[in-house]
């Protein structure tokens, strides 16, 4: 793989082809509409998004898209039922590129995510 040095989110994207850019910001779209004042950030030379905590990163592979949400914080249990036709590792979900995003569930699981990140600062005595 080429070295990059990606500065920012739509500098990533630019590097994709037509279709995963469409893929990618629609990916993104979902990710900002469900937590608006979520970051956008480069982290590992991929798009990342924050909020409290991690929310998602997003990548794009040959086959498929990686929905990665290290720590998992127990998302795959509660959305096991939506997930289940999809390959999941340790942290990701693979989103097949010739299958539909699943972009309601990615909004879903995205508030999801915050809401897990915020109870864990409310635990450490955070906001």
């Amino acid at each position: 793989m080429a070295k990059t040095d990606f500065k920012t989110v739509d500098a990533y994207i630019a590097t994709l082809t037509q279709h995963e850019q469409a893929d990618v910001q629609a990916v993104r779209a979902a990710i900002l509409s469900a937590v608006p004042s979520a970051e956008e950030v480069i982290s590992y030379q991929i798009p990342a998004f924050k909020s409290d905590g991690w929310i998602f990163y997003i990548s794009a592979h040959k086959e498929h898209y990686a929905l990665a949400c290290p720590p998992v914080n127990g998302l795959f249990e509660a959305f096991a039922a939506e997930l289940k036709d999809y390959a999941l590792s340790k942290s990701v979900v693979k989103l097949p590129k010739n299958q539909p995003l699943p972009l309601d569930l990615i909004k879903t699981m995205s508030a999801w995510q915050v809401e897990r990140n915020q109870e864990k600062l409310a635990k450490k005595g955070g906001k």
